[in-house]
């Protein structure tokens, strides 16, 4: 009974989507891609967007649950995150979402 109700949870997703100062989306990646290198436990991945043209983005880091994004926290993460925070333009609305439906291209799932 236990792996079916492992099969019913849901991955959660912590979304950001903010502004960086003009100039300061490169550094700001930059600083994204060493914090999410910290991760280890219960990471499921991550995506960094931006709109074409302009400083403004989306990131999107995958986990198995909530308190996996917690326990990955660290003074090293959080030095890099306090280093970010001073790239944006105003602060960034976060917030986490349940990942209710997850599609594979088919080439993935046929191994091409």
């Amino acid at each position: 009974m236990s792996e079916f109700l492992d099969f019913l949870q849901h991955k959660c997703a912590y979304v950001a989507i903010g502004e960086f100062k003009p100039g300061k989306f490169a550094e700001a990646r930059h600083l994204y891609e060493k914090a999410v290198s910290t991760y280890r436990d219960g990471f499921q991945g991550a995506y960094l967007l931006q709109e074409p043209g302009t400083d403004k983005g989306i990131a999107v880091v995958f986990w198995d649950n909530i308190a996996d994004m917690e326990a990955n926290r660290n003074q090293v993460h959080d030095a890099i995150l306090q280093e970010m925070s001073d790239l944006f333009l105003y602060p960034p609305t976060t917030n986490f979402y349940e990942v209710c439906s997850e599609i594979d291209s088919p080439a993935k799932s046929v191994g091409v």
